[in-house]
């Protein structure tokens, strides 16, 4: 089987830039750099077993379809749809974040 590709939202790729600039500017460089590698993984986890991560979110804010799985080693969640020929990679957040207020709005760009 191959793997679908990730297609990052715009807000998917503004959380990641976010995420990485806390780093840099909290913890430096090679923390920043393990995050990006372990986010880089998780999508390639995703891209490989779509249909792996939890349907939680997707219940508790009626978004059927929606699947969420942890960045390892991290705090960050990476929430998705999976569709027939990619997977929809909608946020990139921090786990302690108000998750339904972030998702209010899921059409965003």
């Amino acid at each position: 089987m191959t793997a679908k590709p990730i297609v990052p939202r715009t807000v998917a790729l503004r959380d990641i830039d976010e995420a990485v600039a806390y780093y840099l500017a909290e913890a430096g460089e090679a923390p920043a750099l393990r995050f990006i590698d372990a986010v880089e993984k998780t999508f390639a986890r995703i891209g490989r077993h779509p249909a792996n991560g939890s349907p939680r979110y997707a219940l508790e804010l009626n978004l059927p379809g929606l699947r969420v799985l942890l960045v390892l080693r991290h705090r960050h969640l990476v929430f998705f749809v999976a569709r027939a020929d990619h997977v929809d990679a909608w946020r990139v957040l921090h786990g302690e974040r108000d998750i339904a207020e972030c998702m209010r709005a899921p059409n965003q760009a």
